[in-house]
């Protein structure tokens, strides 16, 4: 079946130099930082708090069994292992020729290294088994419903090592039934959809970790998680989100360094960092970090069993923290200061809050437990009028 949409209408001959100059000016001082193509090492955070620095990431680009080069001016070449694969006018199809070129026999993982940067259309690039793809350039992106720029479905030990995705998609990146996967530095700047998705109808996922994850602008969640057992998180860094900055629900046996919010959730129900949806148990969190948007953490619909180190939380625009029919739920340390009150909630269609236990500085805002949950604690200090059983 031909590709569709696969020139941007209007901005073809000036793609590619737009796109140098928005790379320009978010690598410019003043700009957020945002994971990048390097060699550095990448830390990760466990239960106790204590820090890991993983072995340093191979450049963007080395060791790949297949190449992507070349610019929307000059055309693109898909090489696999110095055979040229493709060669023509159209990204997408390059992309796909050095995907279709990998051995179909393989039982380990081949490399494709998109190097060049432009517009992949109205269209998805799915991943099989024993696939490293990664995109050194920028990936423009179009818009399929229902699916991803880039997505894995129903496979194994796959990883993303690097990827830089702009445009307006459905998904940024789309997963579901996902066994063996690794997702590097990934940097999100996008202008529509929902960032990553693990989807919640189809089977869950397991052994899941994303090493850095930056997103903006994107009007749904940063990052979405449904049914993933095993999951690693070193850093989400979100700004300017309109939902979550990271959302995880029906996930259990999870680690996170930090979650790091600015603007994020603002006028919506949702937090920097949410539990929802019978989360759960075993989920640590190091560090969630908010300032501005909507809530800063929210756990709600019978989520369970998490830890969360420390917080960090200023001017939220709702609750700073909202805790709602959740149980076995530590909060061990850290401030909140301004903004919306810290909250203990419970509806009738869940079963109370149980086993909540909280230590925290709250100052110029309040605390409030209504109604009384079961086996809360509370270790306050701070300034904050407080209103709890």
């Amino acid at each position: 079946m031909a590709p569709t949409s696969r020139r941007r209408p209007r901005l073809l001959a000036a793609g590619v130099a737009a796109l140098s100059v928005v790379v320009s000016l978010l690598a410019a001082p003043g700009v957020a930082a945002a994971p990048t193509g390097t060699t550095a090492g990448t830390a990760g955070t466990a239960a106790g708090g204590t820090t890991a620095v993983a072995a340093p990431a191979a450049a963007c680009g080395a060791g790949a069994d297949a190449l992507v080069t070349g610019s929307q001016s000059s055309g693109f070449t898909a090489t696999y292992r110095g055979r040229t694969v493709y060669q023509g006018q159209y990204y997408i199809d390059a992309i796909w020729g050095a995907l279709g070129a990998l051995n179909p026999n393989r039982t380990s993982q081949e490399k494709v290294s998109v190097m060049a940067s432009a517009w992949i259309g109205n269209n998805t690039i799915n991943l099989p088994s024993h696939t490293s793809f990664e995109v050194c350039g920028t990936l423009d992106t179009g818009y399929v419903a229902g699916r991803g720029a880039i997505q894995a479905v129903g496979v194994e030990d796959v990883s993303i090592p690097y990827l830089k995705i702009t445009g307006a998609p459905y998904f940024g990146l789309r997963f579901a039934d996902v066994h063996g996967l690794h997702l590097g530095q990934i940097d999100m700047r996008m202008t529509g959809g929902i960032g990553i998705r693990f989807e919640r109808d189809l089977p869950g996922s397991t052994n899941v970790r994303m090493d850095s994850v930056y997103a903006s602008g994107m009007p749904g969640h940063a990052i979405e998680t449904w049914h993933i057992n095993g999951l690693t998180i070193g850093t989400v860094t979100a700004r300017n989100v309109g939902e979550s900055g990271l959302l995880i629900q029906g996930t259990s046996n999870a680690t996170i360094g930090t979650v790091d919010g600015d603007n994020v959730a603002t006028g919506t129900g949702y937090a920097t960092f949410r539990m929802a949806n019978a989360n759960g148990p075993n989920v640590t969190v190091n560090r969630v970090k908010s300032r501005g948007g909507g809530r800063g953490v929210f756990c709600v619909s019978n989520s369970r069993g998490a830890r969360i180190n420390s917080v960090d939380l200023a001017n939220n625009g709702n609750n700073s923290i909202l805790i709602e029919n959740c149980s076995d739920i530590t909060i061990a340390g850290g401030t909140v200061n301004g903004g919306g009150e810290v909250r203990l909630a419970a509806r009738t269609e869940f079963p109370n809050n149980r086993n909540i236990h909280i230590t925290l500085r709250v100052d110029n805002t309040s605390v409030r437990e209504s109604p009384c949950g079961e086996n809360t604690t509370w270790t306050l200090s701070g300034n904050g009028a407080r209103n709890v059983c």
